[in-house]
């Protein structure tokens, strides 16, 4: 037994789902053996091999980058702060309890890294600091992009044209070429409003893809339509363009005007904050005419480049 070490009370047979941290643990005590060769390459001229620490800094439960705090057990294996609590304190590899000792050692050691962006293969070829690294991946420019479809929670990621082939053979979505539309919406019973959308359809405009949503949602206690444009692309290219929506009848008629949301923001987020033409239902009753017992809207805009 290690000194000041205490086997973990229960100790997970490997037939429990703890057991690929068994599997890892191989992985990490290798990894204790390559960090006595790696330090002894730290000298004036710096690590010899950003390989084998690179290694180290692998968490042997998820696998991910580890970050301060970087937990280590009384022997030495090491595991992220986020493991920590998942694996409820107690060491993959040797089942002792953690405890609260920090592999300081490891955390200098990793101030001395550079290293590539994680989206190198997608065209990022931009050096960091280790430290620096994960916050510029959160915003990097050629991370990958989340499946825009709403109908349901679609965990596709890609970039644009990998996104549009997704959104045309695996959601059957309409795609178009032009940058003004008609479109008529039709709901049999408008007085059963759920939180569903309705429509996606992808328009080719300028070059670029560009989703239009419309959908019916409780505002509060009351249900709306809602139609909005978002922007296959980041939210910089996004502010080039303009779009509007127009719905009406009997003389009437409302209009929107406004910049597509880039698919960086989700879904959700997009209408929830309302940026886009928002109906009330008793409205879009009245333009649809008839007896008020079926929606019919018809929906019109266009796209625009901004000089």
């Amino acid at each position: 037994m290690a000194p000041g070490g205490s086997a973990c009370k229960e100790v997970v047979e490997s037939h429990s789902p703890v057991a690929d941290y068994d599997i890892a643990s191989t992985k990490s005590e290798s990894n204790t053996t390559t960090m006595k060769n790696a330090v002894s390459f730290v000298g004036k001229s710096g690590i010899h091999s950003n390989n084998d620490v690179y290694e180290l800094l692998e968490c042997p439960v998820c696998t991910n980058l580890m970050y301060p705090p970087i937990h280590q057990c009384p022997n030495g294996h090491t595991l992220c702060s986020n493991c920590k609590i998942r694996v409820h304190n107690c060491c993959p590899t040797c089942r002792y309890d953690l405890g609260n000792i920090r592999c300081l050692a490891l955390e200098k050691v990793a101030e001395s890294l550079e290293l590539p962006c994680k989206y190198q293969n997608l065209g990022c070829h931009d050096i960091f600091p280790y430290y620096s690294k994960l916050k510029h991946e959160q915003h990097c420019r050629f991370r990958p992009y989340n499946c825009p479809y709403a109908g349901s929670e679609c965990s596709v990621t890609g970039d644009i044209p990998t996104l549009v082939a997704h959104l045309k053979d695996d959601h059957k979505v309409d795609m178009h070429d032009g940058c003004t539309f008609n479109h008529r919406y039709v709901k049999s019973n408008p007085h059963e409003v759920e939180n569903a959308t309705w429509m996606l359809t992808v328009f080719n405009c300028f070059g670029r893809q560009f989703c239009l949503h419309f959908e019916a949602f409780q505002l509060g206690m009351a249900p709306v339509y809602m139609a909005f444009l978002r922007f296959m692309g980041d939210d910089n290219e996004a502010k080039k363009f303009s779009y509007s929506l127009e719905v009406g009848a009997n003389g009437r008629k409302l209009i929107w005007q406004g910049i597509p949301r880039s698919i960086r923001d989700s879904h959700r987020k997009v209408r929830d904050s309302q940026d886009g033409l928002v109906i009330q239902r008793n409205l879009a009753l009245y333009f649809s005419g008839g007896d008020r017992q079926e929606l019919k809207l018809r929906v019109t805009g266009r796209i625009w480049k901004e000089e």
